[in-house]
């Protein structure tokens, strides 16, 4: 609604992942390097966790548009799921024609795939998004798949992405020939105060292809307080401030504007704010 009056081409602060919007953060460069380390030197295993909305699913997504076209791979995003149903979507995934039957069967279905890409020098990799839903079970099933393999390298590259559970699952003594052959574990962190900043600018500098400010500088340090450097709490608020601005035909977000849309989110516990009041006076309560 409010791109024509703050002439945006697209929206700034979608909370779908779009990789056209990925912020180079210190700890989002890094976890993205790694992963494409990771994969072009066929390490296996790969971990990255983050609490919601620290941005997993964006550094994915832009993943995915950096690897080479002889790259392979298989998106999973269902979790709640058997280790039978996992091969199948698994396959489904990777578009192998394949023919229904025992696990082993489909197991066999998918190394005679792998086997033949590697024939043609083609590196395949499987991204399993909440991973931390996964069973231990269906996760000690997904490491026999780690067997795939020739006498030099990997056959299959498993990058798991989970909240901070997936690291306590995975502590689980059963589950420790798994732990074992993790090569990477990667925690992302929330954005710093400077970040967050920049982030919001990098955003609004994608969809306006502007230098155009939109935020006062107080307005910025609301948003940090709010979101604590939270990627999906920034883009929710950033949102309904611009909206709320909209509205109100106001062309920049002050501190007031700012305040008062915090304190209508539904993340927020609404009480009496004053709104020039020192940030570390804010009573911003989250609810549980």
């Amino acid at each position: 609604m409010y791109f024509n009056y703050y002439g945006f081409a697209e929206a700034p602060f979608n909370l779908t992942p779009n990789s056209r919007f990925f912020f180079e953060s210190e700890k989002h460069s890094e976890a993205l390097s790694t992963l494409l380390y990771a994969i072009k030197e066929r390490k296996g295993f790969v971990v990255v966790s983050g609490n919601i909305g620290s941005g997993k699913t964006t550094v994915c997504r832009t993943l995915l548009n950096q690897l080479d076209p002889n790259t392979k791979t298989a998106l999973i995003t269902n979790t709640h799921i058997s280790g039978k149903d996992l091969l199948t979507s698994i396959l489904e995934e990777f578009e192998v024609d394949f023919v229904p039957g025992s696990k082993s069967r489909l197991i066999a279905q998918l190394n005679d795939y792998l086997i033949e890409e590697l024939r043609m020098d083609n590196n395949v990799v499987l991204i399993i998004d909440e991973a931390q839903n996964l069973k231990p079970s269906v996760l000690e099933e997904v490491r026999m798949l780690s067997n795939l393999e020739t006498e030099n390298e990997k056959l299959i590259q498993i990058l798991f992405l989970g909240q901070p559970e997936l690291r306590q699952k995975l502590a689980l003594p059963r589950l420790e020939q798994l732990r074992q052959r993790i090569a990477v574990f990667y925690h992302l962190t929330p954005l710093t105060r400077e970040d967050t900043i920049n982030y919001i600018r990098h955003r609004v500098k994608v969809a306006s292809n502007s230098d155009r400010e939109y935020f006062t500088p107080d307005a910025l340090e609301l948003v940090y307080r709010f979101s604590k450097g939270t990627p999906r709490l920034i883009n929710q608020i950033c949102d309904s401030a611009l909206l709320t601005g909209y509205i109100r035909e106001v062309p920049l977000i002050n501190a007031t504007l700012m305040m008062e849309v915090i304190n209508e989110s539904p993340m927020v516990v609404i009480g009496e704010v004053n709104p020039n009041a020192t940030s570390e006076e804010m009573p911003f309560i989250q609810r549980n």
